[in-house]
């Protein structure tokens, strides 16, 4: 694992889409704002009427004003910050990840990467490499299963094609003494994608692929990766041409068996010309790593005669390959369009293990002060704020509208800004925003990182009115049941496109 510190940036370049520069975005200078001290305005008709109509939606959609907490404060122009319960610490949901890829942008730098090494304590032989293979893992979050392919093609280039001794993974890239806090009150599926939990030994996500697709043959079922522990039970009947049929119509069940082998059954109709896919974690993360790697080798054509084991790779060790990670700024970019769990876990682990001192034992918890402390540092006021986890799938976390603004106007004047604002969906266009305010003129006049729990919705990031005045907004709503949420913050966004609560002077209000 390596660390890059880049070069201070002397010009940052803010876009929400192509074609808007930074004039268009800022035409006054940041900072005369401040959310540490509030400032009472007198109230002025545009944004009384303007929260007014926020407060009212609501009451017509939420079962309560005090399910939803907003902030919404205007960067330039003559808009007027909006509170709406903005000091109440609510459950944030994924919007939570703002956080945590903000604070490794700082922390790591931009251009920070996870190192993969694969080692030997043998010697060639011809075609046969008489010895271990070592795979030490750097704690990298999107090592895929296309790179590991690519790295491990190289041994079919050095000649091989057998390795006589064992698979052992190393993983004391993280010590996690307290283990990984779980989730399991989110549905009814423990092997869902967004439950994976962080680890040394993360790889592909550890999630296996199943398609079915039906034609003139009938249906044919397949995983990937193709995994010997893992078999397909394809119950699914092809019939005639027709609609393809979602997702929910077909039942999934995996089956274990008491040697190790899984079974996963699969039944439904499929229409001739209709495809059907699910995603399941099913394998622990050194199983599924070890799998995967004997899988890749295989296709290889190279045969590894051991077994599977954990170990620490030894000291004298000679390394044979190395895989370098996409840069941080890649990474965040997959957390924040399509909110994985699981990367910003991992990301969280890494900012621990990176600013671990000679006591620590939990990279988690390392990782959590290291970002308070950075937070506090930046002047944020972290009073009432829990982290847990650095992902936001967690029924512990707090934050308070007013600190998740705090943090994105301190984002706004960071040297990364440029890379942490590309990473956020586009509202109407891309990620976990591509079909919300769909057809409302608005396309990718904002960037939103939204948060999803049961009884949660939020949404963090910045937006732009149509007289170009950019605005940090965050809003969330805790409700049971929070059905109707994600319309209520559609609607703040919205309004503060079309209708902004604007004065005649900058103004504050709350």
């Amino acid at each position: 694992m390596s660390r890059h510190v880049p070069s201070p940036m002397r010009t940052r370049l803010r876009t929400l889409r192509p074609g808007r520069t930074l004039r268009h975005w800022c035409a006054l200078p940041l900072l005369a704002l401040s959310l540490a001290q509030p400032v009472t305005a007198d109230t002025i008709a545009p944004q009384g009427h303007w929260k007014s109509q926020v407060l009212d939606y609501a009451d017509r959609s939420l079962t309560g004003q005090q399910a939803l907490s907003v902030a919404a404060v205007p960067l330039n122009g003559p808009g007027i910050e909006q509170y709406i319960n903005a000091d109440r610490a609510m459950s944030p949901g994924s919007i939570m990840k703002v956080v945590t890829t903000f604070a490794a942008l700082e922390i790591l730098g931009p251009t920070y990467h996870w190192d993969t090494n694969f080692y030997t304590d043998g010697r060639f032989q011809g075609r046969t490499l008489d010895g271990n293979l070592y795979v030490k893992f750097g704690g990298d979050p999107k090592l895929t299963i296309e790179r590991l392919r690519t790295t491990l093609s190289e041994l079919r280039g050095m000649g091989l094609d057998t390795i006589t001794g064992d698979l052992v993974l190393d993983g004391e890239v993280f010590q996690l003494s307290g283990g990984v806090p779980a989730f399991q009150d989110n549905g009814n599926n423990p092997y869902a994608p967004f439950l994976v939990e962080p680890s040394a030994y993360l790889t592909n996500l550890n999630l296996l692929h199943f398609q079915v697709r039906a034609d003139e043959r009938g249906t044919q079922a397949w995983g990937s990766p193709n995994l010997a522990q893992v078999h397909i039970d394809n119950r699914v009947t092809a019939v005639a041409e027709g609609d393809c049929p979602s997702r929910r119509s077909f039942a999934w069940e995996p089956v274990f068996a008491d040697n190790g082998q899984i079974t996963v059954r699969v039944s439904g109709k499929l229409p001739e010309g209709c495809r059907t896919t699910a995603y399941f974690s099913l394998l622990p993360h050194e199983q599924y790593s070890a799998a995967l790697i004997r899988s890749l080798l295989s296709d290889l054509g190279i045969r590894l005669q051991g077994r599977d084991r954990l170990a620490a790779a030894p000291e004298d060790a000679r390394l044979l390959l190395k895989m370098t990670s996409p840069d941080l700024v890649s990474v965040i970019r997959d957390i924040n369009k399509w909110s994985s769990n699981v990367m910003a876990r991992q990301l969280l682990l890494t900012i621990g293990s990176e600013s671990r001192q000679d006591s620590d034992t939990d990279d988690r918890v390392a990782g959590i002060r290291a970002v308070y402390q950075w937070l506090e540092e930046k002047g944020v006021n972290t009073n009432g704020m829990v982290i847990d986890n650095g992902a936001g799938l967690t029924r512990h976390g707090r934050i308070s509208a007013r600190q998740g603004a705090q943090i994105l106007l301190q984002a706004w004047n960071s040297p990364f800004a440029a890379d942490l604002m590309a990473s956020m969906p586009l509202i109407a266009m891309d990620g976990t925003m591509a079909r919300r305010l769909r057809n409302a003129g608005m396309d990718g006049e904002g960037r939103i990182k939204t948060g999803y729990l049961e009884n949660v919705r939020s949404i963090a990031g910045f937006t732009r009115d149509a007289s170009n005045t950019t605005w940090v907004v965050v809003g969330m709503v805790n409700d049971d049941p929070a059905w109707n949420g994600q319309s209520v913050l559609d609607r703040v966004l919205y309004s503060l496109h079309h209708k902004p609560p604007v004065g005649t002077t900058l103004s504050k209000a709350e």
